[in-house]
This record gives structure tokens, C-alpha cells and sequence, in this order.
């Protein structure tokens, strides 16, 4: 290795350490759900994502707010009815379309967990499908 290039060029070098993943420290509120055969929790955006039978049901976040609390998947129709049966939701501050429980609310921990059966209970006004992920170009290199 010659004097002007580093370490980091260093093939042979050992991989540098990452720092351990930062623990959400609201994922307890989804441990119901793993019971279910059809749960599964993903990352997205540093946040716990819920999705049952492939719908994203429920988000945990332990962020700054508007990041901090449970974001409940659903479409704007079906904001009342939920309002209204689980007092403390409020319509998301940046993503319009979903509700938000903050974790500031007096009563979060039922709440949550109120949120949490009504995933489990398949609640036809919460669950959206998922984007699918934009399909990657071919190659210039790819044999067609």
C-alpha cells in the first residue's frame, strides 16, 4: 500500500463496525400481534410497520413529533368513524390520509392497544395496500 492511499482503500482491511440499529422503543405495542400468522413487522423510515395479510395496518414511532406515537393506516373516509371510536386520534399533521395516536395522549397505552384489536380484528376501515416497488430497468448490458 503506498503512502498516499488510505485505509479505507485497503482492500484486505477490516470492515469498519456500524453502530447497532436504534431500538424503537414503542415496538411492545405490535407484540400482540405476532400471534398471527399473517403479521409481519418491516422497517420503514426507522419505524415499525405492522402488515397483516400484506395491508400496512398499523406504524410505531418514536420520533419527534408528528413521529412519536401510532399512525393507523387507513383512507380519509373512514377518519370519523374512527375518531370517534377511539378518542385521542387525530388526523396526521404530514401524512393526511392516516390518523395518529402521540404519544402524549393521557390514555396511550389503551389506546394503543384498543388500535392494536382492531388490526387484529381485520377492521375493514383500517389496512391500505402497499405501493408496489417501481420495477427496475433492464440493464444496457442485458441480453434481451
Amino acid at each position: 500500500m503506498s503512502k498516499s492511499s488510505s485505509p479505507s482503500s485497503d482492500l484486505f482491511a477490516a470492515p469498519r463496525k456500524r453502530s447497532p440499529a436504534r431500538v424503537n422503543s414503542l415496538s411492545w405495542i405490535l407484540e400482540p400481534m405476532e400471534h398471527d400468522g399473517a403479521y409481519q413487522r418491516r422497517k420503514m423510515f426507522g419505524c415499525d410497520a405492522a402488515y397483516l395479510d400484506g395491508l400496512l395496518y398499523l406504524v410505531v414511532a418514536d420520533r419527534e413529533p408528528p413521529w412519536d406515537g401510532v399512525m393507523v393506516c387507513t383512507s380519509r373516509e373512514h377518519h370519523a368513524a374512527l375518531m370517534a371510536d377511539v378518542p385521542g386520534l387525530l388526523v396526521h399533521p404530514e401524512l393526511g390520509k392516516w390518523l395518529y395516536l402521540p404519544q402524549t395522549d393521557e390514555a396511550f397505552e389503551s389506546r394503543a392497544a384498543t388500535l392494536v384489536r382492531l388490526a387484529l380484528d381485520r377492521d375493514p376501515r383500517m389496512g391500505v395496500a402497499p405501493k408496489p416497488k417501481a420495477s427496475r430497468r433492464k440493464s444496457w448490458r442485458a441480453i434481451d
